[in-house]
């Protein structure tokens, strides 16, 4: 028996050399790769016919090939990217379920990414208040809690055609200044700021208004907020005015959970620059009055939409947003009686004297 076996084995090698003589490389490797191939192999050889060989090293090329072709499904994987790209809400729920894990550098660069975007949608942003002078801008922003600030610009020429200075306004009759200041609402606590703080810059500060935040704020009727106002927009000085929209978009957006208006002065200004502080106040407080409005914000024509993690509060047909923009977003008139040229050239238009129209 093993004798025999020793023989066949010879054979089956002559057989195999003989066929490989003539045969491809990948009959070779079959016909190695097992004794049992070897008589098929061996038949091959004494009739001299190779036919049979070829077609089966052929078989295994072609599979060979076949399975060198198979990555085509990797293709496959790009089409889900493009069709979710293609999808108009896809952006704003991407960056919806973000802010979660957001780290402090993602955080940084998104709130100024969007700072940066606002800037080109309100190039032309500046203070709403109508004021040539500190001494009215003061007296304007105090006068414009709880009313609009169209509402300010439509008062304040009369209460400044008749008391020009600190001095005047603070011998001025509180009744006269009431009736004056009536359309703002609260108009008798507003009647005792305007005159308290006018006499406290005669008396403490020789009717100048002071420079300095800290000197601002012990002015009657004057906080951080209106002394930032004041600051960043008579003298220079950076300054964030977080004023109810401020508070509203940056919440929603955001970059702080805070409430308290200067816990949220703190964490805002910690994302950005200095510089940035008085330019972005007019920004973000711009884009609430005109398109993120408290009740219905109109996410459908809002520009910073892929970037806001509250896109879909308010209404997103881009339709019916457009229909939700105010001021000149909407062909409306602004808040200014008197706005910067930079504003009129970009297509914006004076508010109406109060009682026009």
């Amino acid at each position: 028996m093993g004798e025999q076996g020793s023989d066949g084995g010879r054979k089956t090698a002559k057989a195999a050399k003989t066929a490989a003589a003539g045969a491809p490389a990948a009959a070779r490797e079959a016909a190695s790769a097992s004794g049992k191939r070897a008589a098929p192999a061996k038949e091959a050889a004494a009739g001299k016919k190779a036919t049979p060989g070829k077609k089966a090293a052929s078989a295994p090329a072609r599979k060979v090939a076949s399975s060198k072709k198979a990555p085509a499904p990797k293709k496959q994987l790009v089409a889900p990217k493009k069709a979710t790209a293609s999808v108009p809400a896809a952006p704003a729920k991407t960056v919806a379920a973000h802010p979660r894990g957001e780290s402090r550098t993602a955080l940084v660069r998104r709130a100024r990414r969007i700072n940066r975007e606002l800037a080109e949608v309100y190039p032309y942003a500046h203070p709403e208040l109508d004021f040539d002078n500190p001494f009215q801008l003061v007296v304007a922003t105090v006068l414009s809690a709880q009313t609009t600030d169209l509402r300010v610009n439509q008062t304040t020429p009369a209460l400044f055609a008749k008391y020009p200075t600190p001095e005047d306004l603070a011998a001025a009759d509180p009744e006269e200044v009431e009736e004056i200041l009536r359309p703002t609402g609260f108009f008798r606590a507003k009647t005792k700021s305007v005159i308290g703080l006018s006499k406290a810059l005669v008396e403490q500060f020789g009717g100048e208004v002071p420079g300095r935040l800290e000197d601002l704020v012990k002015l009657p009727g004057v906080g951080r907020k209106t002394a930032f106002v004041v600051l960043g927009n008579a003298f220079g000085r950076p300054g964030i005015t977080v004023d109810t929209h401020f508070q509203r978009l940056v919440r929603r957006w955001k970059w702080t959970d805070e409430t308290d208006p200067d816990k949220i002065e703190a964490a805002v200004g910690a994302l950005f620059p200095k510089t940035d502080w008085t330019d972005l106040s007019h920004h973000v407080i711009w884009h609430g009055r005109r398109i993120c409005h408290a009740r219905k914000p109109a996410c459908g024509a809002c520009p910073i939409a892929p970037l806001c993690p509250a896109y879909g509060e308010g209404e997103t047909d881009p339709e019916k947003a457009r229909k939700l923009l105010k001021y000149e977003k909407a062909g409306q008139p602004g808040q200014r009686l008197k706005p910067p040229q930079a504003y009129l050239d970009a297509g914006g238009r004076a508010a109406p004297p109060l009682g026009a129209g």
